[in-house]
Order: structure tokens, then C-alpha cells, then sequence
């Protein structure tokens, strides 16, 4: 899979499967997710933003898992282009994705996902008989649902959110090999009327390396000034991790993103995540700060020291990046 634009070379990150191109043509062509909408800003006139449409769309594609070098594993959507997290996967509230999922390894893996709806045949795990074993496909089928109101009276909470997939059976039955060698990925479902962003990375704190990268190597995600940038956290592993981002924050709630001046959400810069937690935000590069070269990393000093650090590259319109030099170790950042 060839790096997406906004990436620095060779830094692995999520996919997304929003517009026309080689990705929606894997789920059976263009996701029709955006529609215009107005939105004021705080600092000049209103802007035209993307927004999700209504969902109820049965999609389709194509994942292979797949070996890769240094004894690692991957997701792709064809063969030979698997990476390290695997291709984001986007959905609306009221579609349905049927995947089919190919074993080219030689040892038996799955595709288990968070926070989506499927019955026992779609739950990826050996336990239950809904792993697959080399060489062999099996068709996932996930579904999503929006909020409403039970019979009983209660509220049902939809499928909108932040989540992700990964592997349920290599090295044990409960995925543990193939977490640790990089069978994961990001998936994320709208609610109709979502802002969506101009830009999406995924970041994965996966024991003690992000996106099973550490120090010098630790991804590096690169913006513009002004432009809406998605990030999608995950945790894998054994440790309990704190995300912080320098110079911006979020909202702590379902998008990230503040609903108006009344909306009681916290505003925060740094959270507690640990083992299959994930979450995402939305923030404007650097808004109120510029740019520069903006640190994310682990709060914990200590897992800070060893490497888990990168950088979120906020650029000028000229392309030019405040106080970076590329010749600087991650590690070196802390």
C-alpha cells in the first residue's frame, strides 16, 4: 500500500475508504459519505464542510492478512500492499459490510472487530470456529445501527464511534502473536450530519512501539495550517498508555468535537488509554498555536524515554515547518 498524502515517506498509517480511487473501488466503488453543509467559524465567515450522509448501504471488499518482513504481520485490501495498522475501514450508521477475508499466512488467523454488530460466524475467534485457516477465505459480516428507542421504552445507543479490528487467533486463541506482530486496525463509523475531515492518521500504542514502530522510526504525520485533521487512537498490548498531543486539544466526548458554546464536554489534551480502548478527535492544525513540529507521544515518562514519541508536522502554506529538523531522533524528542 503506497503512502497516503499527508504522510511523511515511509510512515505507515490507516487508510480511508471515503472517496473514488483504488480504496472505495475495493468495496465495490465511490462511498457516497459526504454531503455540504454550512458551518460558522469563530474567527471569520462560515465555511462549506463535508458532512456524512445518511447511512443503509450494504458495501463490500476485499482484506488479506499477510506476512510481512522482521517476522511482522499486516492487513491490506490486495496482496502484496498489507501494512502496519491495516486500512481504515469507514462506515454510516445503518450500513452493512460483508468482507471478504483471505488467510495467505501459513498459520490460522481472523478479523474481529469492537463495537460493531455480527453473530457468532463474523466473530473471528477460534472459540467459537469463526477463524480461518491458511491458505482459506471466509466472508465477515458486520452491521451498524443508528439510535432509537427500544420497545421496552429505553434508549438504544447507535454504532457511531471511534473503533477497530484485529486478529482473535494467532499464537493463542485469543490473538495475542498476531496483535503483537500488527494484525489491527481502525475502524470508524458516522452518525449522518458527522463533520468530516480533510485528513486522518491512526496511531496505535501497541505495547511499547507506535504503529510497531519506536524511536528514530516512530511515524510522523504532516498538515497544513487550517486543515481538519482526524486522529483515531487505538491501544494494544500489555500496558496502559497516555495519549498527549503539544499545541492542541480536543473535546472528550463521541467526535472530539464541541456541539456549541453549551456543550458540557471537557476540553483535554492528554487521556488514560489502555489495552483495546480506542477513541478519536478531530482538531484544526495548528489552530491558536501555528505551525511547527508538534510532539505526540506517551505521558508515562518512562515509556516517553523509549521511544514513544513522534511528531504531528504542521506546516505553512509555503510548505515550511517551524523548528523541525529531520535529522533529529524521535527519542531524542522527549
Amino acid at each position: 500500500m503506497s503512502d497516503a498524502p499527508g504522510t511523511m515517506p515511509r510512515r505507515g498509517f490507516s487508510r480511508r475508504l471515503l472517496a473514488g480511487g483504488a480504496a472505495a473501488a475495493a468495496i465495490g466503488g465511490p462511498l457516497p459519505l459526504a454531503t455540504q453543509a454550512s458551518a460558522a467559524s469563530a474567527e471569520g465567515p462560515k465555511r462549506r464542510v463535508a458532512t456524512a450522509a445518511a447511512g443503509g448501504v450494504v458495501r463490500r471488499m476485499k482484506l488479506y492478512a499477510e506476512k510481512l518482513p522482521d517476522g511482522q504481520m499486516g492487513y491490506g485490501l490486495e496482496k502484496g500492499k498489507a501494512s502496519i495498522p491495516g486500512p481504515l475501514i469507514e462506515l454510516t450508521e445503518g450500513d452493512t459490510l460483508h468482507i471478504e477475508f483471505e488467510n495467505t499466512m501459513d498459520v490460522t488467523a481472523s478479523l474481529h472487530v469492537h463495537g460493531l454488530d455480527y453473530d457468532t460466524a463474523s466473530d473471528g475467534t477460534q472459540l467459537n470456529r469463526s477463524a480461518v485457516e491458511p491458505g482459506e477465505t471466509r466472508t465477515y459480516t458486520w452491521r451498524t445501527h443508528a439510535p432509537g428507542t427500544r420497545a421496552d421504552g429505553t434508549w438504544r445507543p447507535g454504532s457511531a464511534g471511534y473503533w477497530h479490528y484485529h486478529d482473535h487467533a494467532v499464537g493463542t486463541p485469543h490473538g495475542t502473536g498476531g496483535i503483537r506482530k500488527g494484525l489491527y486496525g481502525p475502524v470508524v463509523v458516522r452518525r449522518a450530519g458527522d463533520i468530516l475531515p480533510q485528513k486522518q492518521f491512526t496511531i496505535v500504542f501497541n505495547d511499547m512501539t507506535i504503529n510497531n514502530k519506536s524511536g528514530h522510526d516512530a511515524p510522523e504525520f504532516r498538515a497544513t495550517v487550517g486543515e481538519r485533521v482526524e486522529i483515531i487512537m487505538i491501544t494494544h498490548g500489555e500496558y496502559y498508555h497516555t495519549f498527549h498531543m503539544h499545541g492542541h486539544r480536543w473535546a472528550d466526548n463521541r467526535t472530539g468535537i464541541l456541539e456549541g458554546p453549551d456543550d458540557p464536554s471537557r476540553v483535554i489534551d492528554n487521556k488514560i488509554t489502555g489495552p483495546a480502548d480506542s477513541f478519536g478527535f478531530q482538531v484544526i492544525a495548528g489552530e491558536n498555536t501555528g505551525a511547527g513540529a508538534w510532539m505526540y507521544h506517551c505521558h508515562v515518562q518512562s515509556h516517553s524515554d523509549m521511544g514513544m514519541a513522534g511528531l504531528f508536522l504542521v506546516a505553512k502554506p509555503d510548505g515550511t515547518i517551524p523548528g523541525y529538523d529531520p535529522h533529529h531522533l524521535t527519542a531524542d524528542r522527549t
